[in-house]
C-alpha cells in the first residue's frame, strides 16, 4: 500500500438541518424526509438505505407535512399555505398550488391514494381530489375553532380523524361534517396546563383513535362514543408523532406498544429534534472550499461558498500554527440554495447552481488578494443545473440539466462558447446525478436517477457506449488514467470496473464478481461516495465513504471470507512469509472518521476532510427544555 503524509481538514463549521417529517412509501419501500431548511430527500431502502434523490430547499417553503400518494407521486406542504407536487424524474417542483386556508400544518392521504387531505391555520380541513396531471380542490370539511395539527384517515377511507388543541374531531369523509369531538384533558403531571397541543393521531379499523400530546400522554379513544379508554403518562416532554404497523417496531424513547385490532399495534415515538439532528449527517447541498491552495467541492453546505488558505508549502508537514485565512464568502442572492459546485483544477474558475439560475465566475489571487468577477449572460439552456464538472485542463466544463440533457461548454479568458448539447435517450427523461471525466478529456461518464451510466466521445461530440444496466444505483464514479477505465461502485457496495474503449469489463471486474466480495465488504451500510487513483500506481484504486478508505491494489489476491479484512499488516521483511499470505488487495483504514472528502494531493500526500460528530452534537440545543430552579 505504501504510506502517504496525511492532511486532516477540520476547519470548517458544519451543522446538518434537522429533519421535519418523513413518509414512508409501501410500494417502492421509499423514505421521503423533509428538512428545516425546506430540502426534501428520498431514500431507497431497497438500496442500502441510499439517498438517490433530493429536492433543494427554499427560504420560504417550511415543510410541516410530507405524503405519498397513488401512482408514486410525492406531496408536501408547509407554513407558506402551498400544496407542492415532485417531477421525481426532473427531481424539480410540478407545480404548486395554494389551499388558501392558511400556513399548512398536516396532510394525509386516503387509503386509495386518490384523495389528499390538509389541516390549515385557519381549522379548515380541505379535500382534494388528486387527478393525472394535478390536484383538484373538492370541498370544505366543517370548520374548527383552532388549527388542524393532525389528520388520520380510517382505513376503510370513510371517516378521518383530526388533532387540534384541547380537543379531537371524527369527520365523514363523503360530506365533510363533523360526527364527533372528543376533549382531551390539559393535566401534566398533575399541573393544568394552558393548551394540550394534539401532535398526532392514528385511526385503527375498529374505530379507535389513538392519540399522542404536548402533556406526554399516549391516548387510547372509541371514536363511536367519544370517551377515552385508556390513557398512558409515556414522558415529560411532548409526543409528537405516531406510527402504525402490523408488526411490533421499536420506537425512538421508552414508550410501550399498544395492540389494535387484528395484530395492529400502534407505536408513538418522541422525535425530538435534537435526536433528529445528530441522526440526519447527510448530503443536502454543494459548498465550495479549498485545502492547502488546492482547490475542491465539498458536498456540505447550505446557501454559502467558502474559500480558506491553510499556510505552508504543499507536501510539508504542517503542525496547527495558526487558523487558515478566510478568502472568499460566496453566497447567492434570493432565497434558494445551492444545488451544485465545483471549482476548476487550477483554481480560477467557480461554478454554482440554484434552482432556477446558473453561476459561473472568474477567481483570480495574486500576493494575497483575491478578486471574483461573474461571468454575465448565461444562455437560456444554462438556467440550472443538477451537476456540474470541469475538466481536467479547466479549458471545458459539463453541466448535467434536469432534463436528461449534457451541455459541453469551453472555457474562454473572458467567458465561455458552448459546443455542444448531448440529448436524452429518446422517450427518456432522466436526470444526470453524476458526472466522471477522463483526465486526457477524451471521455465523459454521466449517471441518472436509474443504474444505468452513459459514457460520451467529448472529442467526436457523441455517445460512445452505455454500460449494461444493474439492478442498484451509482454512487460514485470515476476513470482512470492512461487506461480509461470507469470504475463504478453500487449503493450494494458492489464495484465495477469497465473498459471504455474496448466497451467490456475489465478481467479483474469479471475476477472479482466471480469471487466475490469480502462478506464485511458487503455488509456495511454506507455507500462509497468518492472514487479516485494513484497518479502514478494503475493498479491502485482509493475510494472511501463515511466511516472508512481503502486502497484497493488490483495486483495482490482478493480476500475471501476467511481471510481478515481489515488492516491486514503488511509483510516486514522478506522472510515474513505468513504475513505475505495474508496480503491481499484491500488495504482499509478507520482512522478518520467521519469523512467528507479523500483524495490524493501528490503521490505520497492524502487529504482526509472529517466532521467530528462530537463538533456537531456540541452546537446542537438541548432535546429537551427544563425549567431550572430559580431561573
Amino acid at each position: 500500500m505504501g504510506e502517504f503524509n496525511v492532511h486532516r481538514v477540520r476547519f470548517f463549521n458544519y451543522v446538518p438541518s434537522g429533519i421535519r417529517c418523513v413518509a414512508y412509501n409501501n410500494q417502492s419501500n421509499r423514505l421521503a424526509v423533509s428538512r428545516t431548511d425546506g430540502t426534501v430527500e428520498i431514500y431507497n431502502l431497497s438500496a442500502n438505505y441510499f439517498q438517490e434523490k433530493f429536492f433543494p430547499g427554499h427560504e420560504s417553503r417550511a415543510t410541516e407535512a410530507l405524503c405519498w400518494a397513488k401512482g408514486q407521486r410525492l406531496f408536501s406542504a408547509g407554513l407558506n399555505g402551498e400544496i407542492i407536487e415532485y417531477d421525481l424524474q426532473e427531481l424539480a417542483v410540478k407545480y404548486a398550488v395554494d389551499a388558501f386556508g392558511g400556513p399548512i400544518w398536516s396532510m394525509a392521504a386516503s387509503p386509495s391514494g386518490s384523495q389528499l387531505l390538509v389541516g390549515c391555520e385557519d381549522g379548515s380541513v380541505k379535500l382534494f381530489q388528486i387527478t393525472p396531471d394535478r390536484i383538484q380542490f373538492e370541498r370544505n370539511f366543517d370548520r374548527q375553532k383552532s388549527r388542524i395539527l393532525s389528520l388520520s384517515w380510517h382505513p376503510a377511507g370513510t371517516r378521518v380523524a383530526a388533532g387540534s388543541i384541547d380537543y379531537i374531531s371524527v369527520f365523514d369523509a363523503k360530506s365533510g361534517s363533523a360526527i364527533g369531538k372528543m376533549l382531551v384533558d390539559r393535566q401534566y403531571m398533575g399541573v393544568s396546563k394552558r393548551k394540550c397541543i394534539i401532535w398526532g393521531v392514528a385511526f385503527l379499523s375498529d374505530g379507535t383513535v389513538i392519540s399522542v400530546d404536548s402533556a406526554g400522554k399516549v391516548q387510547i379513544w372509541d371514536s363511536a362514543t367519544g370517551t377515552l379508554v385508556k390513557n398512558h403518562l409515556v414522558s415529560n416532554a411532548d409526543v409528537q408523532s405516531i406510527a402504525v404497523s402490523d408488526v411490533s417496531i421499536a420506537p425512538v424513547g421508552a414508550v410501550p406498544v399498544y395492540p389494535g385490532q387484528r395484530g395492529e399495534k400502534a407505536v408513538s415515538m418522541i422525535c425530538h429534534q435534537h435526536c433528529s439532528l445528530i441522526l440526519s449527517v447527510v448530503v443536502e447541498e454543494d459548498e465550495l472550499r479549498t485545502v492547502k491552495k488546492h482547490l475542491y467541492s465539498l458536498p456540505l453546505g447550505r446557501k454559502i461558498s467558502e474559500i480558506f488558505l491553510v499556510p505552508g508549502k504543499n507536501g510539508d508537514t504542517l503542525p496547527l500554527s495558526k487558523n487558515a485565512d478566510h478568502l472568499l464568502h460566496l453566497k447567492t442572492k434570493g432565497p434558494e440554495n445551492i444545488i451544485c459546485s465545483s471549482i476548476s483544477p487550477c483554481g480560477g474558475w467557480i461554478a454554482c447552481s440554484t434552482a432556477s439560475r446558473f453561476f459561473l465566475y472568474r477567481l483570480n489571487y495574486e500576493h494575497d488578494d483575491i478578486s471574483l468577477q461573474r461571468v454575465s449572460k448565461m444562455p437560456v439552456f444554462l438556467r440550472s443545473a443538477l451537476q456540474i464538472l470541469f475538466a481536467e485542463d479547466s479549458t471545458k466544463l459539463f453541466v448535467a440539466s434536469n432534463q436528461g440533457s449534457l451541455h459541453v461548454i469551453r472555457l474562454l479568458e473572458g467567458g465561455f462558447k458552448h459546443l455542444h448539447t448531448f440529448q436524452p435517450q429518446s422517450g427518456t427523461v432522466q436526470s444526470m446525478c453524476l458526472l466522471a471525466v477522463s483526465p486526457d478529456g477524451s471521455w465523459l461518464a454521466a449517471s441518472g436517477t436509474s443504474a444505468g451510466v452513459h459514457v460520451y466521445n467529448v472529442k467526436q461530440l457523441k455517445l460512445h457506449c452505455t454500460v449494461p444496466a444493474y439492478n442498484f444505483p451509482v454512487t460514485a464514479l470515476a476513470i482512470a488514467p492512461n487506461t480509461n477505465n470507469l470504475v463504478i461502485a453500487h449503493s450494494d457496495q458492489q464495484v465495477f470496473e469497465y473498459s471504455i474503449p474496448d466497451k467490456q469489463y475489465t478481467e479483474w471486474s469479471r475476477a472479482v464478481q466471480k469471487q466475490g466480495f469480502h462478506h464485511l465488504w458487503l455488509q456495511r451500510d454506507t455507500p462509497i461516495t468518492h472514487i479516485s487513483f494513484h497518479p502514478k500506481r494503475p493498479m491502485h484504486i482509493l475510494l472511501h465513504d463515511t466511516y472508512m478508505f481503502c486502497l484497493i491494489d488490483k495486483s495482490l489476491p482478493l480476500p475471501n471470507d476467511k481471510t481478515l479484512l481489515y488492516n491486514p499488516l503488511p509483510p516486514t521483511n522478506e522472510s515474513d512469509v505468513i504475513r505475505r499470505r495474508t496480503a491481499h488487495a484491500f488495504k482499509i483504514s478507520k482512522k478518520y472518521k467521519p469523512l467528507l472528502f479523500v483524495d490524493l494531493l501528490d503521490e505520497k500526500t492524502l487529504v482526509a476532510v472529517e466532521r467530528p460528530l462530537d463538533d456537531i452534537v456540541a452546537q446542537l440545543p438541548p432535546p429537551i427544555k427544563k425549567k431550572k430552579f430559580g431561573t
